[in-house]
């Protein structure tokens, strides 16, 4: 075999090669957020429907019952349950949270870790997101300051939360973050907080940036938005 042939042989083996490595980077860079922005917009078109369903009038209800209220209806796995707004992260930066974690989930907006406690309630609701592909949601993590709100929505209630510490790196072992009181945590006694987790470094998934956040206020949705959404 000549030279000239091996020479044109490695040329166009580089060539495949670059070419496969460019269309792999385009898909991660463009075709996952495009799939990720289609996927989050079905799952907010389906919250603003049953939102509006639910707060349209309907038949006079019954006389309520004496009694505890009823417990409410637990998230469904993989549908979306409410929207998270986080200022820091841009004027128009806006996600549906789903129930679960699983890469599925993840692939259509934000997930709620089911094993941690429901928005609003006493104990640490804790949620993730990609970093980077998947329409990059926390593309912008470590730009987290304390004093930053996170604020959510769902059919009834706004709820605003603020970011109490600079975003702590750890290892994914590390559930203790989930925990209701998590110890390297700012927090000392039992509350209402927040926990936003997602990978680190920005292309890898070897660490995890984690930041805790309490619950500062809540309002009616019928009182429209809150104060802390205009940054």
């Amino acid at each position: 075999m000549s030279v000239r042939v091996v020479v044109r042989s490695l040329s166009e083996l580089c060539v495949t090669v670059g070419s496969v490595i460019v269309l792999f980077v385009v898909y991660l860079l463009y075709w996952t957020g495009v799939k990720a922005d289609d996927a989050a917009g079905d799952q907010m078109a389906g919250l603003r429907e049953r939102w509006a369903v639910a707060q349209s009038p309907g038949p006079h209800p019954a006389a309520p019952r004496p009694g505890p209220a009823p417990a409410p209806a637990a998230y469904g796995e993989g549908r979306s349950f409410a929207v998270m707004y986080i200022p820091r992260l841009g004027r128009a930066w806006h996600r549906p949270v789903l129930e679960g974690t699983a890469v599925k989930d993840l692939q259509k907006g934000l997930g709620h870790y089911a094993n941690t406690a429901r928005l609003g309630d006493q104990g640490n609701f804790a949620v993730a997101g990609h970093r980077r592909t998947y329409g990059d949601p926390f593309k912008d993590f470590p730009d987290l300051r304390p004093g930053d709100a996170v604020v959510l929505r769902d059919d009834t209630t706004w709820y605003t939360y603020r970011i109490d510490n600079r975003p702590l790196r750890t290892v994914p072992g590390d559930i203790g973050v989930l925990d209701a009181v998590p110890a390297e945590s700012p927090f000392r006694s039992p509350g209402r907080y927040l926990t936003l987790t997602t990978c680190d470094p920005e292309w890898g998934s070897s660490h995890r940036l984690i930041a805790w956040g309490h619950l500062d206020s809540t309002q009616p949705v019928t009182r429209g938005e809150p104060p802390a959404l205009d940054g």
